[in-house]
């Protein structure tokens, strides 16, 4: 196991090195892995749904739609929830480097079950390693590109923002190839396509990571090694148990995403409980982790609606889309591509505007509220599109996409930060899995959502789903006053 001790970092040479579009070199590496794994990420995501549902006879499983998109939900919300995993095993066991590159393993391997390995067996053995080996990823990347800069580098928001870029690259193109694919020759080779995107992704990482600061190497806080058998028979208990509620039947594919909910809101609560009860977390402190809890709440609500882009919009596309263009039928899974492009436009000039208001900008719990209404509204714009099958202009649906790209930007970016300005001096990774948990929560919910979307009666899903999402997010701008109360300070 690697040393505590983390080496002396080259301050200097870390300075000096301007080898990637005035960047550090090994910026390139994760960028490339990041692309990568994102390209297959969303690749396989744009495709999954429909596989599950298509019938037999166009190279799908069959299966019942509201099942599909339950299993796509548990799926999502499992990436997230992985997350805390990842984070434990680069803090205690493998360190954020080697953390990272098998986790992309996983992820590849994942990928290639999918591919090869025919029917439900594929999914499930395919699903839980590519979920796995996301949060890994999720888990450790964004730390790892921090470790470049020395501090006080200003070169450090830039290179983020070309990392960004990287994510928003793979994001969308990885739809567009692998459903053309899929359209052209089947859903196996256009998961296979993803796993290939992956390996490409781990072969220009594997030639760079040499490159990459010595402490990323370092185990944080390893784990003294009497703890380890403890540890490994909690994880082998686990397995065993899971086992066990699968072959009993009280575990199935129809309820899953309730067991993966319900996992998620445990370990939330245990997260507070822990927190808010400790005798090294003072006045202040409580009173900002309280803050949190209507906007892990709120959050959580806003997620439920905008994962949905890969569940009810998916099977929206699919069944309301005109997809003709110019005599030629888009691939259903190019609609994922859109967000993406919206994302790459806008979300510089979010930036410009947060920059230039300043300390006038909104407070993170008007953004917040803000975000979670502009959803809502995104849900009763679907009431204006015409009815019928293949009748909804692709335009309109851009435009929809347009409004939860708006959302997404002023929610997402600001959320990750505030759990860390939230956050105790002794808990800030947890309160960093906090926030991941909310979003697991929502993504879950997306999918158990999604199994009450009817294309043949979708009024009234889409007026209730946006009624309560512009209600919850009013009631958060409303609260505005005493939440902040309860930040001390943080804005």
């Amino acid at each position: 196991m690697t040393s505590p001790a983390s080496p002396e970092p080259d301050t200097t040479a870390r300075v000096e090195d301007r080898g990637f579009l005035g960047q550090p070199r090994p910026l390139a590496n994760l960028f490339g892995v990041e692309l990568w794994e994102r390209f297959s990420f969303y690749g396989m995501q744009g495709i999954l749904l429909i596989y599950l549902y298509y019938s037999a006879t166009d190279g799908g499983l069959g299966m019942d739609r509201g099942t599909a998109t339950g299993i796509v939900g548990a799926y999502g919300g499992s990436v997230y929830l992985s997350t805390i995993l990842g984070a434990w095993l680069a803090d205690r066991v493998l360190g954020p480097e080697r953390t990272l590159f098998g986790s992309a393993v996983v992820v590849m391997l994942g990928h290639v079950a999918l591919a090869l390995v025919p029917g439900f067996a594929g999914v499930g053995i395919g699903c839980v390693l590519i979920a796995l080996g996301s949060g890994g990823v999720k888990a450790t990347a964004t730390s790892l590109v921090g470790a470049l800069y020395a501090e006080g580098d200003e070169r450090r928001d830039a290179g983020f923002s070309l990392f960004y870029m990287g994510i928003n690259i793979g994001a969308l193109v990885g739809p567009l190839l692998t459903g053309l694919l899929q359209e052209e020759a089947g859903f196996h080779w256009g998961f296979g396509l993803a796993a290939v995107g992956m390996a490409a992704g781990l072969a220009q990482y594997a030639v760079g990571r040499r490159r990459l600061p010595p402490e990323t190497a370092v185990v944080p806080n390893p784990l003294p090694r009497p703890l380890v058998v403890r540890y490994a028979a909690a994880a082998a208990g686990v397995v065993v148990v899971a086992a066990v509620l699968a072959l009993t039947g009280l575990v199935t594919v129809d309820n899953l995403d309730d067991w993966v909910a319900a996992v998620t809101l445990l370990a939330a609560v245990a997260y507070f409980a822990v927190i808010l009860t400790s005798s090294s977390v003072d006045a202040t402190e409580r009173s900002r982790v309280w803050s949190f809890v209507p906007l892990f709440v709120v959050n959580a609500v806003f997620w439920s609606l905008y994962q949905q882009q890969f569940t009810v919009v998916t099977i929206y596309s699919d069944e309301r889309l005109d997809r003709d263009l110019f005599g030629w039928e888009m691939p259903v899974s190019w609609v994922q591509s859109i967000n993406p492009v919206f994302i790459i436009a806008l979300a510089g000039g979010f930036a410009a505007l947060w920059t230039r208001l300043g300390p006038r900008q909104p407070s993170t719990p008007v953004k917040f509220g803000l975000g979670t209404v502009t959803m809502g509204v995104a849900f009763l714009l679907f009431l204006l599109t015409p009815q019928g099958a293949g009748s909804v202009p692709l335009l309109a649906l851009a435009g929809i996409l347009l409004v939860f790209t708006v959302a997404e930007l002023l929610i997402s970016p600001v959320g990750l930060s505030l759990s860390t300005k939230l956050a105790p001096r002794q808990f800030r990774t947890q309160m960093v899995a906090l926030y991941f948990l909310s979003v697991s929560l929502g993504t879950t919910m997306a999918g158990r959502l999604g199994e009450y979307y009817d294309p043949e009666d979708e009024g009234g899903y889409f007026l209730v789903i946006g009624l309560v999402a512009i209600v919850v997010g009013g009631l958060l701008l409303v609260a505005t006053k005493p939440i902040r109360r309860l930040m001390a300070g943080v804005h």
